[in-house]
């Protein structure tokens, strides 16, 4: 119902620019200026020169005693994992022939007594393997002689290499996450010295277990980079390469043995850079400058009796302003309460300092507009929905009545007089309940009276190469629904799942009243849909011109705009094995009354 506003509008004068000694303006300018300055001197002289030098400084050197620390770890283990390339080599070195089984015999002890070391293997600087311990296949297209620790071992045949931490993909049933070791040694075969190379892969665990030990407060962390500048270790490498997070690189690869500050990111970061000798990698640790300086123990008590002598000047001062400034404002906000709870009726009382009292006309002015403005607002919004659901009931497709009538001449060219008659009584008592004599909602029988007539049609036109079912509990049938929810999405479920198949398909309809609500689901054995399918269907992108052109999306959008958006559509659907759509209804009983409202 428009409701229309009899009063009559009033005329505000311009407003007029003088001082005014009542102005708000005036006595919070005067009085929290003074306050403001007290605080911001008292703080800026006290707290910012004894926060940020003592502080930073303390928590610079711990966070890079920290790092020297896990530095000094990694260099160790860096060293561990030479000694065991060294014994490996040395082995092989002492054996008079590369074939004998002792030799197996004393690396395959090794590989037992060594938890971090994974395998190893001695290649020719042809690629052919000689030795492999633990004797496992070597898998297909390895690309061997691609590798980083390969090709490193052959342009530089006197140097023990590190590789970067990679999925060891030599061997069948091993996927384990390994450093490889690599150089280019001599060994006797049959007595005959050749050369080959050494291929020692250990478990990147060790180091991967170090580094995540690593707390630089809440948000601090440590990363590990190579002499190149590839991340060898993050924790939070998977949004480094989604490119969800940035780490400024570049001037980390500038020193060995550095702290700096760091603002790249946007925000105040303490780097602390370390080498591991003798592999070249870098520790980087990354601390955030505000948890370095308010999580420091020695300037808690500090600043806790600072606060409280800055808060009782402020109390003392406030209490005095607020009393000059206060009540006008309270007065206002009880009347613009009234008016946030829906009462557009009541004025807003003018009074108080001038900024109050001219802001309450305004508002009184502004109350009057939203009232006009609201009935405005109502009668297009009504236009427009009755206008928009006229046009979508209307929107029964030309393609699906052609191919139908198509399907009846085929069936009479071939005799069938039944099929023929089936198809032509479905099709008009399909187009009957369409209509509805322009009723917008019907009974969820008259609804699946619909579908069943269109599932009719369907089945003789695909020359039954699906069945389906219709299920309703007794007490949903007098519930009353929108027309034309049902065969969208029957249609979207033949022509996306069904039409596609060599296999019988089926179609099962079940509708039933659960927690005060008329659910109807429309499943299928159809193809099925990816996630990517059903949000196009919903968002209107996929349609398809051999139906009613009634869209799943339209159906969505019909039931979201008359009873709200707690209804609506689900979809379910895993490929290959078929969809199921849920719809959702209030449960309301059919009778004239809400027959009225969906046509309205």
């Amino acid at each position: 119902m428009k409701i229309q506003d009899k009063r009559p509008k009033r005329k505000f004068p311009a407003e007029k620019l003088s001082f005014n000694v009542r102005s708000i303006q005036v006595i919070i300018t005067l009085s929290f200026t003074l306050l403001t300055i007290l605080i911001v001197l008292l703080v800026s002289i006290m707290l910012y020169n004894k926060f940020t030098r003592t502080a930073e400084e303390n928590a610079s050197l711990n966070i890079q005693q920290i790092i020297q620390q896990v530095n000094y770890h990694l260099e160790l283990y860096v060293k561990g994992m030479q000694d065991i390339y060294e014994v490996v080599e040395e082995q092989i070195n002492q054996t008079a022939d590369i074939d004998r089984p002792i030799l197996r015999e004393q690396l395959n002890t090794l590989l037992q007594t060594r938890e971090d070391l994974v395998s190893v293997g001695l290649f020719t600087p042809e690629g052919q393997l000689i030795l492999d311990i633990p004797n496992v296949d070597m898998r297909r297209n390895t690309q061997l002689r691609q590798q980083s620790w390969y090709e490193t071992a052959l342009e530089q045949p006197k140097k023990l290499s590190f590789s970067a931490p990679h999925i060891q993909n030599l061997y069948k049933g091993k996927y384990t996450w390994v450093v490889s070791l690599s150089r280019m040694i001599q060994y006797k075969d049959r007595g005959e010295l050749k050369q080959g190379i050494l291929l020692v892969d250990v478990n990147f665990r060790t180091i991967d277990e170090l580094s995540r030990k690593v707390s630089l407060g809440k948000k601090g962390y440590a990363y590990i980079i190579d002499d190149l500048g590839n991340i060898v270790y993050h924790p939070q490498q998977q949004l480094i390469y989604a490119g969800l997070k940035y780490e400024n690189l570049e001037s980390v690869l500038e020193y060995s043995f550095r702290s700096y500050m760091d603002n790249s990111t946007g925000e105040p970061r303490f780097i602390t850079v370390r080498t591991v000798e003798p592999i070249g990698w870098k520790i980087v640790g990354v601390a955030y400058l505000d948890e370095i300086v308010t999580t420091k123990k020695d300037l808690n008590q500090f600043i806790f009796w600072f606060l409280v002598v800055v808060i009782a000047v402020v109390v003392v001062l406030s209490i005095f302003v607020s009393a000059k400034i206060s009540q006008p404002l309270r007065r206002l906000e009880r009347s613009v309460k009234i008016v946030s709870e829906g009462d557009f009726s009541t004025p807003i009382h003018v009074g108080g300092a001038y900024e109050v009292e001219q802001l309450s006309k305004r508002f009184n002015f502004m109350l009057h507009r939203i009232r006009q403005l609201m009935d405005q607002i109502i009668h297009e919004q009504e236009a427009k929905r009755k206008s928009e659901l006229d046009v979508l009931q209307a929107q029964i497709n030309p393609h699906f009545l052609y191919n139908t009538l198509n399907s009846v001449i085929r069936l009479a060219e071939r005799g069938k007089k039944e099929e023929v008659t089936t198809t032509i009584t479905s099709l008009s008592k399909f187009f009957r309940i369409s209509l509805s004599k322009g009723k917008n909602t019907i009974t969820l029988e008259e609804e699946l009276e619909h579908v069943r007539h269109y599932l009719i049609i369907q089945t003789i036109r695909y020359k039954n190469k699906f069945k389906y079912t219709i299920e309703c509990e007794e007490e949903a049938l007098n519930c009353t629904t929108l027309k034309l929810i049902l065969q969208p999405i029957v249609e979207n479920a033949i022509y996306h799942g069904l039409e596609q198949m060599v296999d019988e398909g089926w179609i099962h309809i079940r509708a039933f009243i659960q927690n005060e609500r008329l659910i109807i689901t429309v499943a299928d054995n159809g193809l099925g849909m990816s996630t990517q399918v059903m949000e196009q269907l919903l968002s209107g992108h996929i349609r398809h011109t051999g139906g009613s052109g009634v869209g799943v999306k339209n159906v969505n959008e019909r039931i979201r705009l008359l009873y709200g958006k707690a209804y609506g559509l689900s979809f379910e659907s895993e490929q290959e094995v078929g969809t199921k759509v849920t719809i959702i209804l209030p449960v309301i009983p059919f009778n004239m009354e809400n027959q009225e409202r969906g046509m309205s």
